[in-house]
């Protein structure tokens, strides 16, 4: 008798896979400063975090093709591996910069994690329930965000920080032995094109260039480097155009931007993602830095986004049987835009609860919006793309993360700085110490509650640029056809 694949089994090795990798931001950010007290290198700190990215975003693509191409089981394997060894790495590390190059190999294992995990998951379901899948998927990155920083702390406190490295080998090893056997993948037709070498190279020096660019231009403002980087990324980006338009088999279809409901799903997906990054980053800043709240509760204040993302993804599935991915996408941007345009007109002492219901809605929005993008990106395409219109969807969604949180702290930085100007505050590294529960205090009370005004100014001009995105995104999700290829998939 043929194995079957055990579709409750695979699913649960999938939100494991997801939350092992989730978990991995929020529990080293905890571990951070003990990390730097054992090994040194605090200038190159930032690093331990940038890498992880830039490798995971870099890979990301080449990962869905190869899952096209060879299947989603060898290609899923192989990234649990490459994410393990790094971490085994990362746990034996005696120096900053060994751990750095760490880190840089886990991040290429975790680039196969979410984008293979989605293109599994649309394999396994169909439309209405790969929507409530991908809620609880999201679930997963939401229970890291809360849960994470607890565990580091008790991890970090009890058997050392090496730990929160070496605790993913055993929970790797045994998700891989999960797959081998209860994951059963008809094998692919052997297919005698050669493997894109050149469009994957300068695919990836597009990325590489490009995002490292804007984390260096948030770090140090426009320079040589970032410039030079920039232009690094132009001409990469025309080079791989080329390659693609000549390949045999492109790592990436350039036909697939052809399709109109395809590019504009994943810019809006780009767009909120960049928004959403205003909010991770900068509502826990508004908790500790405006309202002076510890900094327990300025992380606790996002979890009812992520919460209630969870049901809006469910609901997103149910909508997805009776209207079009245009309608569903546009109802959660309109939702995003009330949210975001309440944070906006709010007084500076508004109370903490009311944030709390402020997150819940944004959640709501989100769980439409994201979930019905990524799955309206792998409906619009045929089944054997499935893969790369998945990865392209993650990587949009990485793009629009990394270049906004650059864009959003230079904007906080200007508008910070002129204001303590015209204020004759010459200290600029005052605002620093004001976001910081620990030293906030210390800081004499009347020009603390002036600087509170000044963070509290600042971070409207954020959440102004943030509201822009969300515009943006709404204009370009009237772009996604009418009558979506979910719905007919559906009415089939």
């Amino acid at each position: 008798m043929k194995r079957k694949t055990n579709v409750k089994v695979v699913t649960a090795g999938i939100f494991i896979a997801t939350f092992m990798s989730a978990i991995e931001g929020t529990i080293v950010t905890t571990a951070m400063p003990t990390i730097v007290g054992s090994l040194h290198g605090i200038e190159i700190m930032n690093w331990v975090f940038s890498i992880y990215l830039l490798t995971n975003a870099m890979i990301t693509p080449i990962y869905g093709k190869l899952a096209d191409k060879i299947g989603r089981k060898p290609i899923f394997i192989v990234g649990i591996l490459l994410f393990v060894f790094g971490s085994a790495l990362c746990g034996m590390s005696n120096e900053m910069l060994t751990l750095i190059i760490a880190r840089g190999i886990q991040g290429v294992g975790a680039g196969a994690i979410m984008p293979v995990s989605l293109t599994i998951i649309a394999d396994l379901y169909d439309i209405e329930k790969r929507a409530k899948v991908l809620g609880l998927t999201s679930a997963a990155w939401g229970v890291a965000s809360v849960f994470g920083p607890l565990a580091g702390g008790l991890i970090v406190d009890t058997i050392g920080w090496h730990w929160i490295f070496f605790i993913n080998v055993p929970i790797g090893l045994g998700l891989i032995v999960l797959l081998q056997y209860f994951f059963v993948e008809e094998k692919k037709v052997h297919q005698a094109k050669k493997m894109d070498i050149f469009g994957s190279m300068f695919l990836m020096l597009t990325l590489v260039s490009l995002l490292l660019g804007f984390q260096l231009l948030g770090d140090n403002g426009i320079t040589v480097t970032v410039i030079g980087l920039f232009v690094m990324s132009v001409l990469s980006l025309g080079l791989f155009i080329r390659t693609e338009k000549r390949a045999e088999d492109p790592v990436i279809n350039l036909n697939l931007f052809s399709n109109r409901t395809f590019a504009s799903v994943n810019i809006v997906a780009a767009l909120i993602s960049g928004f959403l990054m205003g909010l991770d980053v900068y509502i826990p800043m508004w908790m500790q830095g405006v309202l002076g709240k510890p900094a327990g509760l300025g992380g606790l204040v996002l979890a009812p986004m992520s919460i209630v993302w969870m049901y809006g993804s469910f609901l997103s599935g149910q909508l997805l049987r009776k209207y079009a991915a245009k309608w569903i996408i546009m109802a959660g941007l309109t939702i995003i835009l009330a949210g975001g345009g309440t944070l906006l007109a709010l007084p500076m002492q508004s109370p903490f609860w009311v944030f709390f219901i402020i997150m819940g809605v944004l959640g709501i929005g989100y769980g439409l919006a994201v979930t019905t993008t990524t799955v309206e990106a792998q409906a619009s395409v045929p089944k054997e793309e499935i893969g790369v219109a998945t990865s392209f969807n993650t990587l949009s969604r990485t793009i629009g993360q990394t270049v906004m949180v650059s864009l959003f702290g230079i904007i906080l930085n200007i508008a910070n700085g002129q204001q303590l100007v015209n204020a004759g505050i010459t200290d600029l590294d005052i605002m620093n110490r004001l976001i910081n529960p620990h030293t906030a205090l210390q800081i004499e009370a009347s020009l603390r509650a002036e600087l509170r005004e000044v963070l509290f100014s600042s971070l409207h001009w954020v959440y102004f640029a943030g509201l822009l995105l969300i515009i943006f995104a709404l204009v370009f999700s009237f772009m996604v056809g009418k009558q979506s290829r979910s719905v007919k998939l559906n009415e089939e």
